[in-house]
Order: C-alpha cells, then structure tokens, then sequence
C-alpha cells in the first residue's frame, strides 16, 4: 500500500518523502513533478495561464491514477485536499500522513523560495495563515496520521512516520 504525505506548501512533503521512500525501499513519487511532466511546463506557468481550475482538474486525474499505482510514497501538492475526490482516492487507497506545519515555520522555509504560485503575493505569511485555516481541517480529514513537523530534524521525522505506521499495523517492524 502507498503512503501520501499530505500538507501545506513547505511542509517537507518531498523532503521526508524521499527520506521515507529510501527507508521503506519504495519509490518516491511527486505528484507535482508528475503534472509539470504531462504539462510540459512549470505548474506556475500553467496556473498563469490556464487558472487554478484547469491545473485542479489536472491534478485530481493525476492523483486518481497515482492513488491505484504500485505502492510508493507520494508527495501530493499543498493543495490536492481542495477537491473531496483526492481526499476520497488518498484515504481509501493509500495510508495518509498529514505534515502539520504552522504558517510561521513554512513561511521561515519558503521566505526566498519564487517557485509557489500562491505565494506571490505581497503578504506571503497572511496567505499561509489564510490556507492554513482553509485546508487543515481538509487534511485532518484525509489523513491517517498527523505528525507535527515543529523543528525535529528529516530523520527524526521519517523515524516518527515509520513507528506510526508500524504500531497501526501497517508495517512489519
């Protein structure tokens, strides 16, 4: 069964997934990468373009397909909880881990970071606060398993991911 990392934009999905994935001796798989490939440009070109509908569309159908794949540990984009069929397809098909960061500690990550397309705005910290309070009770909702990000080290948190998933039964110690 795969795992997904879900959370806010900076939360270390991909950092700790690619961590977790090497751990397990499962693939890493970014959702995002995995959009910008079929797009054939960056999400924040696309989302210039064509709008946040048109790459939510994209993206539910690449979660879809993601979701019924080779077991693997997937990194989802901060926003795949907007729509409930990625949260339906995530939780009934994968076992969720949500990132729970505060807007403070992403902001301290992303301060210089001019690749998020809804960061590119003149308060950067009021926005995460915005999406925090819009989207963690979405990834409350999907997931199977929070786990605080606060300032523990990459390790650590992949170590706090493994025993969740071994004490739950999902893993073999």
């Amino acid at each position: 069964m795969s795992i997904a990392l879900i959370g806010l934009p900076g939360s270390g999905k991909s950092t700790i997934g690619r961590q977790l994935a090497r751990r397990l001796l499962l693939t890493f798989v970014d959702s995002d990468q995995v959009i910008e490939q079929r797009l054939g440009c960056s999400i924040r070109e696309f989302f210039e373009r064509e709008g946040e509908d048109r790459f939510r569309d994209i993206e539910e159908s690449v979660i879809d397909e993601l979701t019924q794949g080779a077991a693997c540990v997937l990194s989802t984009g901060g926003g795949s909880v907007l729509r409930p069929s990625n949260r339906h397809h995530l939780q009934a098909r994968c076992r969720v881990v949500y990132l729970r960061s505060s807007p403070e500690e992403v902001f301290r990550r992303l301060r210089h970071d001019r690749n998020r397309p809804l960061l590119q705005v003149a308060d950067p910290l009021q926005r995460l606060k915005d999406l925090h309070a819009a989207r963690d009770p979405l990834y409350k909702e999907a997931a199977h398993f929070v786990i605080e990000t606060g300032r523990p080290s990459v390790a650590t948190l992949v170590n706090m991911i493994v025993m969740q998933l071994e004490l739950s039964g999902h893993l073999q110690p």
